[in-house]
Protein backbone atom coordinates (compact mmCIF):
# COMPACT_ATOMS: atom_id res chain seq x y z
CA UNK A 1 0.00 0.00 0.00
CA UNK A 2 3.06 1.98 0.18
CA UNK A 3 2.39 4.01 -3.48
CA UNK A 4 -1.06 4.28 -3.35
CA UNK A 5 -2.14 8.06 -3.70
CA UNK A 6 -4.81 9.32 -1.45
CA UNK A 7 -8.12 7.98 -2.96
CA UNK A 8 -6.44 4.77 -3.90
CA UNK A 9 -5.64 4.61 0.01
CA UNK A 10 -9.32 5.09 0.94
CA UNK A 11 -10.75 2.85 -1.75
CA UNK A 12 -8.09 -0.08 -0.30
CA UNK A 13 -9.41 0.88 3.56
CA UNK A 14 -13.09 0.38 2.12
CA UNK A 15 -12.26 -2.33 0.44
CA UNK A 16 -11.11 -4.16 3.84
CA UNK A 17 -14.10 -3.07 5.62
CA UNK A 18 -16.67 -4.50 3.34
CA UNK A 19 -16.44 -7.82 5.01
CA UNK A 20 -16.32 -6.45 8.96
CA UNK A 21 -17.71 -3.42 9.04
CA UNK A 22 -17.48 0.25 7.06
CA UNK A 23 -15.72 2.91 5.64
CA UNK A 24 -17.21 5.93 5.68
CA UNK A 25 -16.81 9.62 4.78
CA UNK A 26 -17.50 11.98 7.50
CA UNK A 27 -18.09 15.47 6.21
CA UNK A 28 -15.01 16.64 3.81
CA UNK A 29 -12.06 16.48 6.38
CA UNK A 30 -12.44 13.12 8.02
CA UNK A 31 -13.76 9.44 7.51
CA UNK A 32 -14.37 6.38 9.85
CA UNK A 33 -13.13 2.94 9.62
CA UNK A 34 -15.17 -0.02 11.60
CA UNK A 35 -14.15 -3.10 12.28
CA UNK A 36 -16.95 -5.43 14.67
CA UNK A 37 -15.52 -9.01 15.63
CA UNK A 38 -16.15 -8.82 19.57
CA UNK A 39 -17.92 -7.32 22.18
CA UNK A 40 -15.09 -5.66 22.99
CA UNK A 41 -14.58 -2.61 20.95
CA UNK A 42 -11.36 -0.27 20.66
CA UNK A 43 -12.11 3.51 19.89
CA UNK A 44 -9.04 5.28 18.10
CA UNK A 45 -8.53 8.34 17.19
CA UNK A 46 -5.96 8.73 14.19
CA UNK A 47 -4.63 11.11 11.50
CA UNK A 48 -4.18 10.39 7.91
CA UNK A 49 -0.79 11.30 7.58
CA UNK A 50 0.31 9.20 10.56
CA UNK A 51 -1.60 6.14 9.26
CA UNK A 52 0.19 6.75 5.95
CA UNK A 53 3.76 6.78 7.88
CA UNK A 54 3.35 4.02 10.01
CA UNK A 55 5.03 0.90 8.32
CA UNK A 56 4.00 -1.24 4.94
CA UNK A 57 0.95 -1.88 5.64
CA UNK A 58 -0.82 1.35 6.23
CA UNK A 59 -3.51 0.19 8.18
CA UNK A 60 -5.38 2.18 11.76
CA UNK A 61 -3.37 1.13 14.65
CA UNK A 62 -6.58 1.11 16.26
CA UNK A 63 -7.51 -2.17 13.60
CA UNK A 64 -4.07 -3.65 14.05
CA UNK A 65 -4.50 -4.30 17.59
CA UNK A 66 -7.80 -4.89 17.82
CA UNK A 67 -7.51 -7.31 14.59
CA UNK A 68 -4.37 -9.40 16.45
CA UNK A 69 -6.38 -9.26 19.63
CA UNK A 70 -9.80 -10.46 18.43
CA UNK A 71 -11.40 -6.98 19.37
CA UNK A 72 -13.78 -4.61 17.72
CA UNK A 73 -12.31 -1.15 16.36
CA UNK A 74 -13.73 1.86 15.34
CA UNK A 75 -11.36 4.40 14.18
CA UNK A 76 -11.77 7.80 13.74
CA UNK A 77 -9.67 9.98 10.94
CA UNK A 78 -8.77 13.25 10.16
CA UNK A 79 -6.96 14.51 6.94
CA UNK A 80 -5.06 17.41 9.42
CA UNK A 81 -4.95 18.00 13.06
CA UNK A 82 -8.26 19.00 13.48
CA UNK A 83 -9.23 17.87 17.13
CA UNK A 84 -11.93 16.62 15.36
CA UNK A 85 -13.89 19.60 16.05
CA UNK A 86 -16.35 19.20 13.35
CA UNK A 87 -20.22 19.26 12.87
CA UNK A 88 -20.36 15.88 10.90
CA UNK A 89 -17.99 14.13 13.49
CA UNK A 90 -20.32 15.16 15.88
CA UNK A 91 -23.54 14.09 13.84
CA UNK A 92 -21.89 10.83 13.41
CA UNK A 93 -21.42 10.27 16.94
CA UNK A 94 -24.91 11.34 17.75
CA UNK A 95 -26.29 8.69 15.24
CA UNK A 96 -24.50 6.23 17.47
CA UNK A 97 -25.72 7.13 20.59
CA UNK A 98 -29.82 7.04 19.09
CA UNK A 99 -28.64 4.03 17.38
CA UNK A 100 -27.14 1.96 20.74
CA UNK A 101 -24.57 1.43 19.27
CA UNK A 102 -21.89 1.28 22.02
CA UNK A 103 -24.71 -0.77 24.12
CA UNK A 104 -23.74 -3.90 22.45
CA UNK A 105 -20.35 -3.93 23.66
CA UNK A 106 -19.60 -4.98 26.96
CA UNK A 107 -15.45 -3.36 28.13
CA UNK A 108 -15.56 0.36 25.15
CA UNK A 109 -11.63 1.70 25.41
CA UNK A 110 -10.82 5.22 23.85
CA UNK A 111 -7.62 6.26 22.94
CA UNK A 112 -5.80 9.02 21.01
CA UNK A 113 -2.42 11.21 21.33
CA UNK A 114 -1.76 15.23 21.44
CA UNK A 115 -5.10 16.47 19.61
CA UNK A 116 -6.34 12.79 18.88
CA UNK A 117 -6.20 12.41 23.11
CA UNK A 118 -8.33 15.54 23.51
CA UNK A 119 -10.74 13.82 21.22
CA UNK A 120 -10.39 10.61 22.82
CA UNK A 121 -11.45 12.05 25.81
CA UNK A 122 -13.85 14.48 24.77
CA UNK A 123 -16.36 11.64 22.81
CA UNK A 124 -15.72 9.45 24.99
CA UNK A 125 -19.11 10.72 26.95
CA UNK A 126 -21.14 9.05 24.37
CA UNK A 127 -20.47 5.37 26.11
CA UNK A 128 -20.82 5.76 29.54
CA UNK A 129 -18.65 3.03 31.58
CA UNK A 130 -15.86 3.19 29.08
CA UNK A 131 -11.93 3.32 29.84
CA UNK A 132 -10.37 6.39 28.48
CA UNK A 133 -6.09 6.71 27.37
CA UNK A 134 -4.93 9.61 26.39
CA UNK A 135 -1.23 10.65 25.84
CA UNK A 136 -0.47 14.22 26.38
CA UNK A 137 -4.23 15.43 25.48
CA UNK A 138 -5.15 18.88 25.20
CA UNK A 139 -8.53 19.96 27.93
CA UNK A 140 -8.83 22.83 25.19
CA UNK A 141 -7.99 25.41 22.77
CA UNK A 142 -10.23 27.57 23.85
CA UNK A 143 -7.99 31.05 24.57
CA UNK A 144 -10.65 31.95 27.50
CA UNK A 145 -9.39 28.72 29.07
CA UNK A 146 -6.14 27.97 27.26
CA UNK A 147 -4.65 31.20 26.38
CA UNK A 148 -1.12 30.45 27.98
CA UNK A 149 -1.02 27.51 24.86
CA UNK A 150 0.73 29.18 22.27
CA UNK A 151 1.65 26.39 20.09
CA UNK A 152 -1.54 25.83 18.39
CA UNK A 153 -2.66 29.68 16.79
CA UNK A 154 -4.04 28.30 14.23
CA UNK A 155 -6.72 27.13 15.86
CA UNK A 156 -7.90 29.96 18.04
CA UNK A 157 -10.93 30.38 15.92
CA UNK A 158 -12.24 27.29 16.30
CA UNK A 159 -14.87 26.91 18.94
CA UNK A 160 -14.05 24.50 22.01
CA UNK A 161 -17.23 25.58 23.58
CA UNK A 162 -20.03 24.07 21.94
CA UNK A 163 -20.97 20.39 22.10
CA UNK A 164 -18.23 18.04 22.88
CA UNK A 165 -16.36 20.87 23.19
CA UNK A 166 -14.57 20.63 27.37
CA UNK A 167 -12.88 17.70 27.36
CA UNK A 168 -12.21 17.03 30.85
CA UNK A 169 -16.04 17.60 31.76
CA UNK A 170 -17.32 15.08 28.77
CA UNK A 171 -15.26 12.47 30.78
CA UNK A 172 -17.41 12.62 33.73
CA UNK A 173 -19.45 9.46 33.26
CA UNK A 174 -16.44 7.00 32.30
CA UNK A 175 -15.36 4.06 34.13
CA UNK A 176 -11.60 5.57 34.25
CA UNK A 177 -9.43 7.55 32.08
CA UNK A 178 -5.18 7.55 32.25
CA UNK A 179 -4.29 11.27 31.22
CA UNK A 180 -0.59 10.58 30.58
CA UNK A 181 2.19 13.40 30.39
CA UNK A 182 5.18 14.68 30.97
CA UNK A 183 5.69 16.73 34.20
CA UNK A 184 8.34 18.51 32.60
CA UNK A 185 6.60 19.73 29.63
CA UNK A 186 5.24 22.83 31.25
CA UNK A 187 1.69 23.45 29.03
CA UNK A 188 1.26 19.24 28.95
CA UNK A 189 1.38 19.47 32.40
CA UNK A 190 -1.02 22.83 32.98
CA UNK A 191 -3.95 20.59 30.86
CA UNK A 192 -3.03 17.63 32.62
CA UNK A 193 -3.89 19.72 35.73
CA UNK A 194 -7.38 20.31 34.22
CA UNK A 195 -8.40 16.73 33.47
CA UNK A 196 -7.90 16.18 37.64
CA UNK A 197 -11.17 14.40 38.26
CA UNK A 198 -12.19 11.32 40.45
CA UNK A 199 -12.31 9.15 37.90
CA UNK A 200 -9.10 10.19 35.92
CA UNK A 201 -5.65 8.79 36.84
CA UNK A 202 -2.64 11.45 36.02
CA UNK A 203 0.03 9.45 34.94
CA UNK A 204 3.11 12.26 35.28
CA UNK A 205 5.82 10.19 33.84
CA UNK A 206 9.26 12.52 33.80
CA UNK A 207 11.45 12.79 30.98
CA UNK A 208 9.20 11.00 28.83
CA UNK A 209 9.76 14.25 26.83
CA UNK A 210 7.56 16.22 23.64
CA UNK A 211 5.65 13.44 22.35
CA UNK A 212 4.77 10.67 24.63
CA UNK A 213 3.36 8.42 21.74
CA UNK A 214 6.11 7.80 20.30
CA UNK A 215 7.91 7.03 23.57
CA UNK A 216 6.33 4.69 24.13
CA UNK A 217 5.88 3.29 20.89
CA UNK A 218 10.07 2.79 21.23
CA UNK A 219 9.50 0.95 24.45
CA UNK A 220 6.91 -1.29 22.51
CA UNK A 221 4.48 -0.88 25.45
CA UNK A 222 1.98 1.13 23.72
CA UNK A 223 -0.01 -1.69 22.71
CA UNK A 224 0.65 -3.28 25.55
CA UNK A 225 -1.57 -0.59 27.43
CA UNK A 226 -4.52 -0.46 25.34
CA UNK A 227 -4.60 -4.05 24.59
CA UNK A 228 -4.62 -4.39 29.21
CA UNK A 229 -7.40 -1.62 28.77
CA UNK A 230 -9.23 -4.00 26.56
CA UNK A 231 -9.25 -6.96 28.73
CA UNK A 232 -10.36 -4.88 31.86
CA UNK A 233 -6.73 -5.07 33.13
CA UNK A 234 -5.36 -1.59 32.82
CA UNK A 235 -4.74 0.21 36.40
CA UNK A 236 -1.94 1.79 38.03
CA UNK A 237 0.81 -0.88 39.14
CA UNK A 238 0.02 -2.55 35.29
CA UNK A 239 1.34 0.76 33.76
CA UNK A 240 3.88 1.35 35.56
CA UNK A 241 5.24 -2.26 35.46
CA UNK A 242 5.09 -1.58 31.69
CA UNK A 243 6.47 1.62 31.87
CA UNK A 244 9.93 0.29 33.65
CA UNK A 245 10.65 -0.64 29.87
CA UNK A 246 12.20 3.18 29.63
CA UNK A 247 14.87 2.26 31.32
CA UNK A 248 16.18 0.18 28.11
CA UNK A 249 15.08 3.01 25.22
CA UNK A 250 18.13 4.71 24.71
CA UNK A 251 15.98 8.24 23.66
CA UNK A 252 14.60 7.98 27.07
CA UNK A 253 18.34 7.59 28.48
CA UNK A 254 19.40 10.14 26.74
CA UNK A 255 16.87 12.80 27.60
CA UNK A 256 17.80 12.28 31.57
CA UNK A 257 21.90 12.84 30.63
CA UNK A 258 20.71 16.05 28.68
CA UNK A 259 18.73 17.17 31.15
CA UNK A 260 21.19 16.71 34.18
CA UNK A 261 24.06 18.16 31.99
CA UNK A 262 21.69 21.23 30.90
CA UNK A 263 21.37 21.49 34.90
CA UNK A 264 25.05 21.09 35.40
CA UNK A 265 24.63 17.75 37.62
CA UNK A 266 27.50 15.80 36.76
CA UNK A 267 27.53 13.47 39.47
CA UNK A 268 23.88 12.26 38.79
CA UNK A 269 24.79 12.21 34.96
CA UNK A 270 28.02 10.25 36.15
CA UNK A 271 25.87 7.55 37.89
CA UNK A 272 23.30 7.08 35.00
CA UNK A 273 25.75 6.72 32.44
CA UNK A 274 27.82 4.41 34.03
CA UNK A 275 24.10 2.18 34.91
CA UNK A 276 23.58 2.63 31.37
CA UNK A 277 26.55 1.43 30.27
CA UNK A 278 26.89 -2.08 32.60
CA UNK A 279 23.67 -2.78 31.35
CA UNK A 280 23.43 -2.45 27.90
CA UNK A 281 26.66 -1.80 27.28
CA UNK A 282 26.16 1.86 24.91
CA UNK A 283 29.37 3.05 23.85
CA UNK A 284 28.11 7.29 24.07
CA UNK A 285 27.40 6.40 27.66
CA UNK A 286 30.66 4.97 28.32
CA UNK A 287 32.27 7.80 26.24
CA UNK A 288 30.77 10.17 28.35
CA UNK A 289 31.09 8.67 31.47
CA UNK A 290 34.84 8.40 31.30
CA UNK A 291 34.68 12.71 30.43
CA UNK A 292 32.63 12.99 33.85
CA UNK A 293 34.52 10.45 36.04
CA UNK A 294 37.75 13.05 34.92
CA UNK A 295 35.69 15.66 35.92
CA UNK A 296 35.15 14.91 39.06
CA UNK A 297 37.92 13.80 39.90
CA UNK A 298 40.01 16.75 39.66
CA UNK A 299 37.35 17.47 41.99
CA UNK A 300 38.32 15.06 44.47
CA UNK A 301 34.72 13.08 44.07
CA UNK A 302 34.74 9.74 42.98
CA UNK A 303 31.64 7.86 42.21
CA UNK A 304 30.46 4.78 44.96
CA UNK A 305 29.92 1.25 44.41
CA UNK A 306 27.27 0.64 42.28
CA UNK A 307 26.19 -2.19 43.72
CA UNK A 308 24.75 0.34 46.59
CA UNK A 309 22.93 2.28 43.88
CA UNK A 310 18.97 1.41 42.56
CA UNK A 311 17.79 1.38 39.38
CA UNK A 312 16.96 3.78 37.18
Amino acid sequence: MANLSESEWSARLEEMAEETGYFEPLGGAHSVFFHDDSPVLLVTFETRAGIRADGGDQLPRGYRIARGAGFSSLTLICDHDSWFRDPAVYAYFDRLVDEAFFEDFDRVVFYGAGPCGYAAAAFSVVAPGATVVALQPQATLDPAVAGWDDRFREMRRTSFTDRYGFAPEMLEGVGQAFIVYDPLQSLDAMHAALFARPCVSLMACRNIGANVEWMLRGMTILDDILIAACHGELDHQKFWKLYRARRNLARFLRQITARLSDQKRPYLEALVCRNVARRLNGPRFRARLSVLETELAEQGITLPDPAKIGAI
